[in-house]
């Protein structure tokens, strides 16, 4: 790490107060000790953790029981390096103030560094949950689900990476572990599912994502079917299927799906997408009465799904009741601002009503969304197609 984020951490991080532990009736010792702590303080100011490792272990030479001198000076090795001579340090300072959470995240980075991996475990598990210093945090929890990992922990592995994106959404290096951890957990769950039963319907189900996943759409159908004729009433199957379904250029496939779609709704009423869905088909055919029926069912079920207020917006525009189309495409924009179809609804209705400068708005930002998704969906297409060639899985569980 480089040097001025140990001068960083040093001030910000630590936070151990150069309590003193020398003796208040040796005033020679105290100065001692002052002049030495404030020689170490300028050195990291002057970005020169080297020259100010000799100043701290000059402390910890005139007071072993310094708790802030151990502490400051296990930190500054750690961020040279220097695991092995960090460790000491900061297990010293952590024995005598087991509240420093921050020292013992560190040190169960540096236990993991240098291989002793079940104290590092032990440490960064304690330490995980009370650290508050998100940098610290971060790399603790990374640290933490490596090991995890390597013991096939994966619930646990998920459960840290989980926290990690939370707190920072965008960092790349946590969406890639994030990537692994839950492709990794999938697998153990597939491997888990045909252990337990080969042939059953949940078993059909996950090896069918798997395989739409990859654009295998017939081999998915066959599997859905497969799945259906063991539990018709497995939650999410006919729905799953119908999507399959209205993917191929057939009418009769197109007509299998709407069918599919009905049929979840009658295992399910409360089946918010399939309304949204059934609402497309009648849209489709011109058939506005059950399109808004459809779509306000929809909305009623599920009123922060940004389909199902896009879909009865169009219904509206369709209508020629741009008035009531508005509320819902700007509704559908604050649930999914990244909506290309919200944005290009809402460049339609304004073009319509005469708002030029807001239509020509609405449309930059729904080709911007539109050829991000696309560029998005091509990487995801990539993705599957590399890791099938990859696995080379067997996607029949019959044989």
């Amino acid at each position: 790490m480089r040097t001025k984020q140990v001068v960083v951490l040093f001030w910000v991080v630590l936070c151990l107060g150069l309590l003193s532990g020398f003796s208040q009736s040796n005033p020679s010792l105290g100065q001692q000790i002052e002049s030495h702590n404030r020689k170490a303080a300028e050195y990291l100011k002057e970005n020169r953790p080297d020259l100010a490792i000799p100043e701290f272990r000059a402390i910890v030479a005139l007071d072993p029981n310094n708790v802030d001198a151990r502490g400051n000076l296990g930190v500054v090795m750690f961020f040279q390096g220097d695991y092995t001579s960090a460790i000491l340090q900061l297990r010293a300072a952590l024995k005598s103030r087991p509240t420093l959470s921050k020292i013992q995240a560190l040190l169960g980075i540096g236990e993991k560094r240098t291989g002793d991996l079940n104290a590092a475990r032990r440490d960064l598990e304690e330490a995980f949950p009370k650290v508050q210093d998100e940098k610290i945090r971060i790399e603790a929890g990374m640290e933490l689900i490596e090991i995890y990992s390597g013991t096939g922990d994966l619930d646990k592995a998920a459960a840290i990476v989980t926290d990690l994106r939370r707190r920072e959404p965008t960092n790349e290096v946590i969406l890639y572990t994030a990537y692994r951890i839950y492709s990794d957990l999938a697998a153990e769950s597939m491997l888990s599912l045909s252990v337990v039963d080969p042939n059953s319907a949940r078993m059909h189900q996950a090896m069918a994502h798997e395989l739409a996943k990859r654009g295998n759409t017939a081999e998915a159908i066959e599997n859905y079917r497969a799945a259906l004729k063991i539990d018709p009433q497995l939650p999410g199957l006919h729905f799953e299927l119908a999507e399959m379904l209205k993917t191929l250029s057939t009418v009769e496939g197109r007509q299998e799906a709407e069918s599919e779609y009905k049929a979840a709704l009658q295992a399910n009423p409360f089946d918010e997408q399939s309304e949204c869905r059934l609402g497309d088909i009648a849209l489709q055919r011109d058939d506005l009465k059950e399109a808004n029926e459809r779509f306000t069912r929809a909305i009623q079920l599920q009123p922060n799904d940004p389909e199902a207020s896009i879909g009865l917006a169009k219904v509206f525009m369709t209508m020629d009741q741009p008035q009531q189309a508005e509320p819902l495409l700007q509704h559908a924009l604050e649930l999914d601002p990244t909506s290309a179809m919200a944005h290009f609804r809402l460049s339609t209705l304004y073009r319509q009503t005469g708002r030029t400068a807001e239509a020509k708005h609405e449309f930059e930002e729904y080709q911007k969304y539109k050829q991000m998704k696309e560029k998005l969906r091509a990487i995801y297409h990539d993705l599957h197609q590399d890791q099938a060639v990859d696995e080379n899985v067997d996607t029949n569980p019959k044989r």
